[in-house]
């Protein structure tokens, strides 16, 4: 095997160019706080020490330019001016470039491209994809044979108490005087050695086997994990995209971006990365008009470019929005005459039928053929990405409002927060985003409407099923006249309060979906693995509320007052994860960015208690917690302080300040934590 001396330096440069690149970008639309620069000039500093660690000169001197050009501005990083920072992003094309080249050979490797190659990004930078899936298969078959060798501990059982029976057999009573007598002693004691040894023998198994099926399950879970990949990991690159087709045709636009923190296949994200990079550069291209016509249109001189992800059932839907002119459906049919196509057929084509020509392939509304527009090619590739991947590309336009462009695609693998519950002995998963509430209820909270069973839940009639029927695991003796775990579930045909035997807990899971034509699909969305490696089902919350509403409809729009809680976190992490915790909890949760945005929000809306972390940019927990105090309308709203930091001298410092809690994330425990804010609610 060659010996490939640069493959750690490609995935540590390649991660630090991507934060280069995004906190470039973030500095540019002033979204940066005054310890951007530091850190940006600390990657550069890393990036050269690393670059002539492997003898990588040219990357090294690069990155020293990088810190010639920035350095100036470390006190005042808003001054930096905009030839600087498009200096600064092509020095690290150049450096992305060489990266990449590394990738090859010496004596085969290219000119350095002027951008970088980032495909290998997907398979490298975690794992590579193949051997991730041979190595959960080899987990889920040593789960497997340890389930068979499980079954041979009734055996070893079984060879115990044979042992007891010779022991039993064998003693001195059973036979005559001397010799006989003195075989049967030894006999007897070497049948009790023996029954001795097979009973701590069966306990070594037991426990080890335990041991070993707990640490696979976890390095499942973790292999698993590894294949999966963040979409947001896409969003620097489509953010600089947007950023230089719009200076390329004298525009301003800005990307927004939404559902970043969906975790999808790397396969997946690795084939559509090159569609969404076309469909984005298209929204600028033909979609956001010059400064001038957009301030004779009343609106901002700034375009937007907004991709949004989300899951659908069994899909994921990529939406790609701009606020610009739309499509010149005119322009299509001249498009469409130039490339020979039947004149009477276009004439009797409506909007809907010219956007579809477009999805077709090979037309293009630009009247020139530029280095962005012009060829007709842009959303052929989109639709062959989607097309490769079994998805669909789908084209909606309003002149004069913008352009909607979909790409939706089949789940293949992907990671989610989900609520485990049992009925009738199935154990499955209800996606945490579908998850209101959850209740305990007894049999005189079910009422009996014209439509069937039902719950008044927050004013509203609300459809109410067994879970064990809607999974046709119902038996006609099953009583219903009894105390419920039940759920409240929200999805797009309304809400359905579900009747279940035991919750079990919310969890991260990896799952894969189901085949279109499998029994029960409109309930199930797909299957995931338990800890002893068997398949479990996974349900889609609109399946569940749709087959709740065929025995039972029902209005669901429950709009009561819940108590309220104010999350105050920077990392996004944290702010989903005590948000899934709160919801599950039946909690209605606010979340803010920062102390001032979560000031700003406490004044404006009315919060139960605060969970507030302590080191954030710009006010700090501690700081918050003390305008909290000085205000006579929030004053008595309690807060609990969240940090890493556990030092006395932080502890009596969130008692100073008027923090009722101090919980240290290394310490936490979910049970504690929703105790402590039910009693601070009470």
């Amino acid at each position: 095997m060659v010996r490939d001396p640069y493959k750690y330096f490609r995935i540590e440069a390649r991660e630090l160019l991507e934060q280069l690149g995004k906190g470039l970008l973030d500095l540019e639309k002033g979204a940066a706080g005054p310890e951007l620069m530091p850190q940006l000039l600390r990657l550069a500093h890393t990036l050269k020490g690393a670059a002539r660690v492997v003898k990588q000169i040219e990357i090294s001197e690069c990155a020293h330019a990088l810190e010639e050009v920035l350095t100036p501005f470390r006190e005042t990083p808003a001054a930096l001016p905009c030839q600087d920072i498009d200096e600064v992003l092509r020095i690290l094309d150049v450096i992305g470039g060489r990266v990449a080249a590394l990738a090859l050979p010496a004596e085969d490797a290219p000119a350095a491209p002027a951008r970088p190659v980032v495909e290998e990004a997907f398979r490298t930078v975690r794992a590579d994809v193949g051997e991730m899936d041979a190595l959960i298969e080899g987990i889920a078959e040593t789960h497997t044979q340890i389930k068979a060798l499980k079954r041979g501990f009734g055996s070893l059982e079984r060879a115990r108490v044979l042992a007891d029976l010779l022991a039993q057999q064998q003693s001195p009573r059973h036979h005559g005087e001397g010799a006989r007598a003195t075989l049967a002693g030894r006999s007897h004691a070497l049948a009790e050695e023996l029954g001795t040894l097979l009973a701590g023998l069966e306990q070594d198994l037991v426990a080890s086997t335990d041991r070993v099926e707990r640490e696979l399950h976890q390095l499942r879970d973790a292999a698993e994990q590894l294949r999966l990949l963040p979409v947001e990991t896409l969003f620097t690159s489509l953010e600089r995209t947007v950023r230089d087709a719009a200076r390329t045709l004298g525009r301003a636009a800005v990307f927004e971006s939404r559902g970043g923190e969906v975790r999808l296949d790397a396969h997946i994200l690795a084939v559509l990365q090159g569609a969404l990079l076309q469909l984005v550069r298209n929204g600028v291209a033909h979609g956001i008009e010059p400064a001038a016509e957009r301030r004779a249109a009343g609106k901002p001189e700034e375009g937007r470019v907004t991709l949004g992800v989300a899951r659908s059932g069994r899909h994921i839907i990529f939406s790609c929005s701009d606020d610009g002119r739309g499509v010149d459906l005119e322009a299509v049919r001249r498009a469409a005459q130039r490339k020979g196509l039947p004149p009477a057929e276009i004439r009797n084509l409506g909007a809907s039928g010219l956007l579809d020509l477009l999805l077709r392939g090979g037309i293009s509304t630009s009247d020139t053929v530029t280095e962005l527009a012009g060829r007709g090619i842009g959303l052929d590739l989109a639709r062959e990405a989607a097309e490769r991947l079994g998805g669909k590309l789908n084209i909606s336009s309003q002149a004069g409002k913008g352009t909607l462009i979909t790409l939706a695609v089949p789940l293949s693998v992907a990671s989610l927060d989900a609520l485990l519950v049992e009925a009738a002995g199935v154990v499955t998963a209800i996606p945490l985003e579908g998850v209101r509430h959850t209740l305990r209820m007894t049999a005189a909270d079910i009422v009996q409407t014209a439509q069937g069973q039902s719950v008044v839940h927050q004013d509203s009639v609300i459809p109410f099923a067994p879970l064990s029927r809607i999974l046709r695991q119902d038996s006609a003796a099953a009583r219903h006249d009894r105390p419920w775990s039940a759920i409240v579930v929200q999805g797009t045909q309304g809400a359905a309060v579900i009747g279940v035997d035991r919750l079990l807990g919310a969890a991260n899971i990896v799952f894969r979906p189901l085949p279109e034509f499998s029994a029960l699909s409109a309930i199930v969305a797909g299957a995931w693995l338990d800890a002893e490696g068997n398949p479990q089902l996974m349900l889609e919350a609109d399946g569940i509320i749709g087959e709740a509403n065929r025995a039972q409809a029902a209005n669901a729009d429950a709009a009561a007052h819940r108590i309220s809680i104010l999350v105050i976190d920077d990392s996004l992490t944290t702010r989903m994860l005590e948000k899934s915790i709160l919801e599950s909890a039946g909690f209605e949760v606010g979340l803010a960015t920062s102390a001032e945005e979560g000031l700003e929000a406490a004044r404006a809306g009315r919060y139960a208690l605060f969970l507030v972390d302590v080191e954030m940019p710009g006010m700090d927990g501690f700081t918050f917690v003390e305008q909290v105090r000085a205000d006579p309308g929030l004053r008595d709203t309690p807060a609990i302080l969240i940090t890493s930091r556990n030092s006395a001298a932080d502890l009596q410092r969130g008692k100073d300040v008027g923090a009722q809690r101090y919980i240290v994330k290394s310490e936490f425990d979910q049970r504690e934590f929703l105790e402590h804010i039910r009693q601070l609610v009470a």
